[in-house]
């Protein structure tokens, strides 16, 4: 048996490997870029939302408190009239993208210490490299890539950024079963 001590290598290979290929996606070929649309009357949006002085969090445009609330005639309407949006804010402030890029790279060494947990239970030391390879690829693309489809499902994510993001969790998945495979306890 595989223990995940014995996994450390592979784990955090796979996590630098990762936030490697993320960046690349991102800076580089910045595929994502599109994802975002502006609206044609930003200044006029932003006022309105800072009028109200929101704290950061997650809203929803109308808001029904439950489904009771969501029945009635006048959230119907509103939903009908329009727009129907579900709304990230931040805390206002400078742009540092330190704080996310830390948190990324603990999401990724995360991910791996579960992917290495699950493989080092499935997979003996010395396993052929692709049955390695398989099963972590599998596992990680799992991983990387369910919330990106609940949000297409739920919160009306569109499906062309959706499909950009399973194509993300692909390669990832690609990255982790090949560091792990490599790497792999003989």
């Amino acid at each position: 048996m595989v223990t995940l001590m014995q996994l450390w290598i592979p784990i955090v290979g796979s996590a630098v490997a990762i936030f490697v290929v993320s960046s690349l996606i991102h800076m580089v070929f910045k595929w994502h870029n599109s994802d975002y649309r502006p609206f044609a009357n930003e200044d006029e949006v932003a006022a309105a939302i800072r009028k109200s002085s929101p704290s950061p969090g997650q809203y929803a445009l109308p808001h029904g408190t439950d489904m009771k609330a969501m029945k009635t005639p006048e959230f119907k309407q509103k939903y009908r009239n329009g727009p129907v949006a579900f709304v990230v804010l931040k805390a206002p402030g400078e742009i540092n993208m330190g704080p996310p890029l830390v948190l990324w790279f603990v999401y990724t060494l995360i991910v791996g210490i579960f992917v290495g947990y699950l493989a080092s239970r499935t997979l003996g030391a010395g396993s052929a490299c692709a049955s390695v390879f398989r099963l972590v690829a599998t596992i990680s693309f799992m991983t990387y890539v369910g919330g990106s489809v609940q949000n297409g499902i739920w919160m009306g994510k569109p499906w062309g950024s959706v499909a950009k993001d399973l194509l993300d969790g692909a390669i990832y998945g690609v990255a982790t079963g090949a560091v792990f495979a490599c790497l792999w306890p003989q």
